[in-house]
């Protein structure tokens, strides 16, 4: 099957990029809280010292510290697909689900550029960017997603992009 080189803007602790890449695609993970990147790192090498995890660590996961848009700008390759999960805009009604979330709340707080991160992105990959929103949130900037995946409580905005 299909299994693109992925680019993961908002690293986090790594979890969605692990499912990509035990799916078989390449990942590269960009964090820019240097907090948020020292333990994912740890955790990277944590994963290293298990025979199960090991392996999809080694060959298919890559982490780099820095601002996305500036890495976009300073990459020359480009990436198949572009994946962006930001912080969830911050709701006083709703609880974050877990500790961990409001742990990184509380490091990096709300990502403020997204939008910016988006535009950028959308220049840059080949294919689509895929973003994660809350179900009922408003898309990060007034671009229309080609496509978009609901589920019970977030969906994906799909942008399909075509650049080479």
């Amino acid at each position: 099957g299909y299994r693109p080189a992925v680019l993961d803007c908002t690293a986090g602790l790594g979890g969605d990029a692990f499912v990509l890449a035990s799916l078989g695609c390449r990942v590269t993970m960009c964090e820019r809280s240097p907090i948020v990147f020292a333990l994912l790192a740890d955790g990277l090498d944590r994963a290293l010292q298990e025979p199960t995890t090991a392996e999809i660590v080694r060959h298919r996961m890559q982490l780099v510290v820095g601002d996305a848009t500036y890495f976009l700008a300073q990459n020359s390759e480009g990436y198949a697909t572009i994946y962006l999960d930001p912080m969830y805009p911050h709701r006083r009604s709703s609880a974050l689900n877990s500790q961990a979330m409001r742990s990184l709340r509380t490091l990096v707080g709300d990502d403020q550029d997204c939008g910016t991160v988006l535009e950028t992105a959308l220049k840059k990959a080949h294919n689509r960017v895929v973003v994660k929103r809350p179900r009922l949130a408003p898309t990060l900037t007034e671009t229309v997603p080609s496509h978009v995946i609901g589920m019970k409580n977030s969906r994906f905005d799909i942008y399909l992009t075509f650049n080479s």
